[in-house]
């Protein structure tokens, strides 16, 4: 089995770019955000590669949310929404995002790259425009999943690094009324059917947080209560989805104890969980990072994981 991930690896190592991508798509139907008509930032992608390199492409001052569908020739109906990271300072589109495509793609993963806005970026819902900005993406692909040839029922979220957050926000945050529901979308559930975490920024207790991300979401002097808001493993219960967990050791950005404390949660919960660490690896190796370590086995693991959650594959288990 560990073959198609040496496959895909192969794959990534000759692009150079987002091969793979279809026409993008806004998550709000004006386009621009509700929330982003105050904000002083200005949207801009830069493509960070050296010559001859990867594709590199980072996203700042986002005030038009949108979701790049890569989609597979034989779709297996679960799709896997994706939150890429960037220290809540940007969104990287290919280094955890599109460098994905190779290998989801050919198991039938049908994949959503998303962007998302910034928590101090100046807009209306301040810390919350990311979590509003999932909110409204995972409905919008519920709506649409006939077009799509999605299983609205297994609509998972992979969030990486900050988009880790975001993830684990959506996923323990996803009935709160975010925002004012404008549209019959909005009526529909955001509830991932199943989380994915790749070293993700957690808690907001000070001495495991990281700091950066901590700063943008509730500043250097935050109230208790907002530490509490915005640490996800505070806010697990036995609804949380199932949870599949990847981090390395040695993370000298992202201590590994924001996994940890997200897995211990979940098991008082009582939530389904699995959790990977892997002793090297550092952060943000996502597919590129990772070849030659361990760590390279991580798509191989989530989609094993996948395939065994209740209503999947041929194990109907």
């Amino acid at each position: 089995m560990l073959g198609r991930t040496l496959l895909a690896t192969s794959i990534l190592l000759s692009m150079s770019g987002a091969a793979f991508a279809l026409p993008e798509f806004p998550v709000w139907p004006e386009g621009e955000a509700l929330g982003a008509k105050n904000s002083p930032v200005k949207e801009e992608t830069v493509d960070r590669r050296k010559t001859g390199g990867l594709a590199d492409r980072a996203v700042t001052g986002i005030r038009t949310p949108t979701i790049t569908a890569y989609l597979p020739k034989n779709p297996n109906g679960v799709a896997l929404l994706v939150t890429p990271g960037g220290s809540y300072q940007r969104v990287v589109l290919d280094k955890e995002g599109s460098d994905l495509a190779p290998i989801f793609n050919a198991n039938g993963y049908t994949l959503f790259v998303m962007t998302y806005r910034m928590p101090a970026d100046g807009h209306a819902e301040g810390a919350d425009a990311p979590l509003v900005d999932a909110q409204r993406a995972i409905r919008t692909l519920r709506a649409d999943a006939q077009k799509w040839k999605i299983d609205p029922q297994r609509i998972g979220v992979l969030g990486f690094s900050a988009g880790g957050h975001v993830a684990a926000s959506l996923a323990t945050r996803y009935d709160e009324a975010a925002y004012p529901a404008t549209d019959s979308i909005d009526k529909l559930s955001a509830r991932p059917n199943f989380l994915a975490l790749m070293y993700p920024v957690i808690t907001m207790e000070k001495n495991t947080a990281h700091p950066g991300s901590r700063n943008a979401l509730i500043g250097d002097h935050p109230k208790p209560e907002q530490i509490k808001k915005y640490s996800p493993e505070q806010n697990v219960t036995q609804q949380t989805p199932p949870t599949f967990i990847v981090h390395a050791v040695d993370d000298p950005s992202v201590p590994v104890d924001n996994s940890v404390v997200m897995f211990n949660a979940l098991r008082a919960h009582h939530v389904p969980v699995e959790m990977h660490l892997f002793e090297h690896g550092k952060h943000g190796f996502g597919i590129r990072g990772a070849v030659g370590l361990p760590a390279a086995s991580w798509p191989e693991l989530l989609m094993n994981w996948m395939e065994a959650l209740p209503g999947s594959g041929e194990n109907g288990a």
